[in-house]
């Protein structure tokens, strides 16, 4: 019975911590998160040894999810070029919504600005997956250098996230556009 009050206390603590940390940033105190989660402080402390600790589990929880709304999907039988075009078109998408405060891992890695930090390490972690991702495309679309593809691809994705995310840009046509003519410039038909 005690294991399962704890995993309820773990799911609360982690779901409060991935919407707070989102929404307003990862400078959120213990004391708002646990409010949040319904959960002590030394509930919290319980389970994890500080809140960095927290942050970091909340993006390794969000982890497997980022990469089911980015479609990086092995069995998915679309050309390269296709399938990076939908991860900006999802991308595009996303932006658009009241609630969309740019890529989470992103903005994790540029508040901590410690690439040391556990929750930089897991952000950059998935961060380095995406690109990757991008990478494996590229090659099997033919590109020139896949992995300069992939990491202008990444930073395409990553600035235009961070724009939107902070609403100094709407990203309709403009990521898929700029996409588009580094794939028509590395050669992937």
């Amino acid at each position: 019975m005690a294991s399962t009050d704890k995993t309820s206390t773990r799911d609360r603590l982690l779901d409060a911590a991935m919407e707070l940390f989102y929404r307003d940033g990862v400078s959120i105190g213990v004391e708002a998160l646990c409010r949040a989660a319904g959960v002590s402080k030394r509930s919290m402390y319980q389970l994890y040894a500080s809140k960095d600790e927290v942050l970091a589990a909340s993006l390794e929880r969000r982890a497997p999810e980022y990469a089911r709304q980015l479609d990086l999907d092995a069995d998915d039988t679309r050309p390269p070029r296709a399938r990076i075009l939908h991860i900006f078109e999802l991308l595009e998408q996303a932006s658009t919504k009241d609630d969309y405060r740019g890529c989470p891992f992103l903005s994790a890695m540029v508040e901590l600005k410690n690439p040391e930090h556990p929750a930089s390490v897991v952000a950059l972690r998935v961060k380095d997956s995406l690109t990757e991702a991008f990478r494996a495309e590229a090659e099997r679309g033919g590109a020139r250098d896949p992995q300069l593809l992939a990491r202008q691809l990444t930073l395409v994705f990553d600035g235009a996230s961070a724009r939107s995310g902070a609403k100094a840009e709407t990203l309709a046509g403009l990521t898929t556009t700029a996409a588009t003519a580094l794939l028509d410039a590395a050669g992937v038909a």
